[in-house]
């Protein structure tokens, strides 16, 4: 459904996206995971056409970019409805942007996102995520194959979050394709395909289960160990160490496989004054992530 190829954006002096290659089957949620300044947004905007690439090919619904405009939505990163409208003058006008004139069709979008009550509200006067509700359906007017989603959930509390993504997976049920950027590794993981990109560049990419191999033979270990600056810096200064991590009360360590565990449980109980047990494991979402942006940082 989305086909990406080779594609490269640059500013002045700055690489922004650098030889970004990806593809997206119909009726999948695609998640784009990155720090920020990673170029997930410079990257969802030559998607949709919005800048121009430098090189490289996209394809939509096997179209160019300009044959495809009725085959995608786009939600921008930032409320980019008309404030001074009200919601239901936002939604007909976008939709009249592509012939749609269905009010019928128009008023089932604000049933599905709960803007019935607030049809003649104007836009600026709603809350952020009824805002985010009112992009969604504007996106959704024309009844796109694909839908561009940046950041869509950014600032959003966490019930309107679970309800916008009960929503992304009835879409991607109905058959829509759904390309999403994010930072949130909570959002990662309910995505069927992913793909990390560190400073323009894609690090990983697969399903969520064949990214957290992608450290290859490193080993991960972790111990309950409440945070101690001193307890990482001895950690950090290890010959091997890839990651030191800390959740809470647990402490997660990523490490070249001579970096052994004994080596490190010394290092952590001699700090500690007491013995401490540690535990292989498996790398989740997030070692993974930052394991991979951090390389990319030193290089």
């Amino acid at each position: 459904m989305i086909q990406v190829s080779h594609i490269s954006k640059n500013f002045a002096e700055t690489c922004a996206v650098n030889d970004v290659s990806l593809e997206v089957g119909e009726g999948n949620i695609f998640g784009l995971l990155g720090p920020n300044a990673a170029g997930k947004t410079t990257l969802i905007r030559m998607l949709c056409g919005i800048i121009r690439r430098d090189s490289g090919d996209v394809r939509i619904n096997n179209k160019t970019i300009e044959a495809a405009r009725h085959d995608f939505g786009y939600v921008a990163q930032h409320f980019g409805q008309y404030e001074e409208l009200s919601v239901w003058e936002n939604l007909k006008f976008y939709a009249s942007m592509y012939g749609v004139n269905d009010k019928l069709q128009l008023l089932s979008l604000l049933e599905r996102y709960q803007l019935m009550p607030f049809k003649n509200r104007r836009a600026g006067q709603l809350s952020g995520g009824y805002q985010r509700r009112l992009a969604l359906a504007c996106a959704l007017a024309h009844d796109p194959a694909v839908l561009f989603l940046d950041e869509p959930t950014a600032g959003i509390d966490p019930v309107t979050r679970k309800h916008l993504w009960d929503d992304f997976y009835s879409l991607a049920t109905e058959g829509k394709t759904l390309f999403v950027t994010t930072h949130y590794m909570e959002e990662a993981q309910r995505c069927n395909h992913l793909a990390f990109i560190s400073h323009g560049q894609i690090v990983a990419q697969g399903s969520p289960l064949t990214i957290r191999n992608a450290l290859g033979d490193t080993c991960v270990y972790r111990a309950e160990v409440a945070y101690l600056p001193e307890v990482h810096q001895a950690l950090h200064d290890l010959p091997g160490m890839i990651l030191v991590n800390q959740f809470g009360k647990e402490l997660r360590m990523v490490v070249e496989p001579q970096l052994s565990k004994q080596i490190l449980q010394a290092a952590i109980s001699k700090v500690m004054n007491k013995a401490v047990e540690l535990e292989q494991t498996q790398a989740n979402l997030e070692d993974v992530f930052i394991a991979l942006t951090q390389e990319e940082n030193k290089s």
